[in-house]
């Protein structure tokens, strides 16, 4: 297998909220809700870097999808990092999400390995991580 993922995919209770946080709050690029037209195809994406793309997706249809049974929510399941060039810019998008409605996990600070992160979570619970990494080059 070659390592190229191209699409994560959020499941999420209530599609619209996710949309407007993601949108709204955290400023995302989307063309909004597609494929209502199926019966478990409404699904919003968000571009990312090149090659990838978030997916919100509600989690009743993703168990559907998958014929496996909706399970209660962890946000210890995994953690999902955006990598910043500053710590201001750590601070900052915090306060974007702080803004937008979310539950600060753990404020900004100074790491263990030389950087500096914080952690939030979405409207669904999912974890993410926003950290500068002084041993990271970012494309632009």
């Amino acid at each position: 297998m070659k390592p190229r993922i191209t699409l994560i995919t959020l499941g999420v209770d209530d599609l619209d909220k996710s949309l407007a946080f993601y949108r709204d709050g955290l400023g995302l690029p989307t063309p909004g809700i597609i494929g209502t037209e199926f019966e478990h195809g409404a699904v919003a994406f968000f571009d990312m870097q090149d090659g990838l793309k978030l997916a919100l997706w509600a989690r009743d249809n993703l168990a559907h999808d998958t014929g496996l049974p909706k399970m209660p929510r962890s946000a210890t399941e995994f953690s999902l990092a955006h990598n910043v060039g500053s710590k201001e810019e750590v601070d900052a998008v915090m306060e974007q999400a702080r803004k937008a409605g979310t539950t600060i996990v753990k404020e900004a600070g100074d790491t263990f390995w030389g950087g500096n992160a914080g952690y939030f979570q979405d409207p669904d619970g999912h974890l993410w991580e926003i950290a500068w990494n002084p041993q990271f080059t970012l494309p632009d």
